[in-house]
């Protein structure tokens, strides 16, 4: 298929996804396939992380439509949230027209508890789109996403770039779960290169790219890599983002209330309290624990424009209206803060949205303004951190726009910038004019 007819495809697929009681709290079952799960001999431990445990290769589907396109699926070993090990896939898409060399890490914002919602399980044609949820509490649409998606990543396809998708958060859909996201995107990409068909060398450029959900794997990917996977970092070039998640904490101070996006609010609860292994049941109140158990397996097409209004008092009991009575989250929100992680070594396109009242969400007097559920205010001051650190980092901030509309904006910005790094023009900066923003100083446990 030529890169001009994969591109016709994929603009078409967009526009045909654009018309188109279990235990509390407990995991969606994923499809059965069994090639998601390590059956091996050897305890998974024993692998490194990013070794290869399987590989197949499948047709890419577009809404469980199979196209002449093929992916190499690669289940290998990572980390969770919690430092164990754990399996989980990636898929690999290589053009006719590879350009050598040239890869991108492209990072969806699938943004689910479902695990059939991921990445790897729409490409391979599995997710059971229209179907209810395990739970049988939601309709299973989180899938098309991927297919959306495809829009967005096709023109670097199209230039002849590999593409690598990650299923970012993991097998049982950490929603939320920042650090695990990176792990997962960094020995992915070491996978990757041990697959002969991908055609990814040890030596190749990388770039990272993800917008909403993809820019917290993004970011995080690039604060991990020089400790966790030094081999990969050596070989980044470069990371496009936009709609970042920076400091949750302050994310649910905003969001918390919100027409749009209050009822993602309570999935990203949920995600990392799965993710670090949390008990929310002593916190929740009757209608917390029914929300909660109704978010189970939930994908943010679920729950967007859903849940109007909905805020974190009338989750939980009156004890923990203040959700940093709860030490556990504390500990957690602590762990994915990005604003005290370690920095990252490469340039960076970052634009964010600054207008949520477009999607519901009004300006906060605590962390200001947001583009509906990411704060503005926390990214202008991660990325005046990163460049204090050295970092060339160009910002851009879209004052009119909230978070879907950004999209928009952001993707061309974004094509454009990743070009620029493969055809290496040095990165741009406008370090000097980007504005002060919040404290990113971590959250203090307070007692009743």
């Amino acid at each position: 298929m030529s890169s001009r007819v994969l591109l016709r495809t994929m603009v078409a697929a967009l526009a045909v996804a654009l018309t188109t009681a279990a235990a509390p709290f407990a995991f969606a079952q994923p499809v059965q396939d069994s090639f998601y799960s390590y059956e091996g001999a050897e305890p998974l431990s024993s692998y490194a992380p990013g070794e290869v445990l399987d590989t197949r290769t499948v047709p890419y589907n577009y809404l469980n439509v199979p196209t002449p396109i093929q992916a190499v699926q690669i289940l290998y070993r990572s980390t969770d949230a919690a430092g164990d090990p754990m399996a989980n896939v990636t898929s690999v898409l290589r053009p006719g027209n590879a350009q050598p060399g040239k890869v991108v890490s492209y990072q969806s914002f699938y943004d689910s508890l479902n695990p059939d919602d991921s990445p790897s399980r729409a490409i391979a044609g599995n997710t059971p789109i229209g179907q209810f949820t395990p739970s049988g509490q939601n309709f299973n649409i989180g899938g098309t996403l991927t297919s959306v998606e495809a829009a967005l990543f096709g023109p670097l396809f199209a230039q002849g770039y590999t593409i690598v998708v990650p299923d970012t958060q993991g097998p049982n859909a950490n929603f939320a779960a920042g650090p695990e996201y990176g792990m997962s995107t960094l020995d992915s990409i070491r996978a990757a290169r041990q697959v002969a068909e991908t055609g990814i060398t040890d030596d190749a450029e990388i770039v990272l790219t993800g917008y909403s959900g993809g820019a917290i794997a993004t970011n995080w990917a690039a604060i991990l890599a020089p400790a966790y996977a030094p081999d990969v970092d050596e070989d980044l070039i470069g990371a496009a983002q936009g709609g970042l998640l920076v400091n949750p904490a302050h994310n649910l101070t905003y969001a918390s209330g919100s027409i749009g996006w209050g009822g993602v609010v309570g999935m990203a609860v949920l995600g990392v309290a799965r993710a670090y292994d949390i008990d929310m049941e002593p916190y929740v109140n009757e209608r917390g624990h029914e929300i909660m158990t109704r978010l189970q397996d939930a994908s943010i097409a679920n729950v967007f424009l859903q849940y109007p209004g909905l805020t974190w008092e009338e989750l939980t009991k009156p004890e923990y209206a203040n959700p940093n009575s709860i030490p556990e989250f504390v500990d957690a929100v602590n762990k994915i803060n990005m604003g005290t992680a370690a920095t990252p070594t490469i340039p960076m396109f970052v634009a964010q949205g600054a207008n949520g009242i477009l999607e519901g969400t009004a300006p906060s007097p605590v962390v200001g303004h947001g583009d509906g559920i990411m704060v503005a205010d926390d990214v202008r001051t991660l990325m005046r951190q990163y460049c204090d650190a050295g970092l060339a980092i160009q910002y851009d901030q879209y004052d009119p726009l909230s978070h879907v509309p950004a999209l928009a904006l952001w993707l061309p910005g974004a094509l454009l910038w990743i070009n620029d790094r493969f055809n290496d023009v040095p990165p741009p900066s406008n370090c000097g004019s980007i504005a002060p923003g919040n404290s990113l100083a971590p959250q203090v446990l307070v007692t009743n």
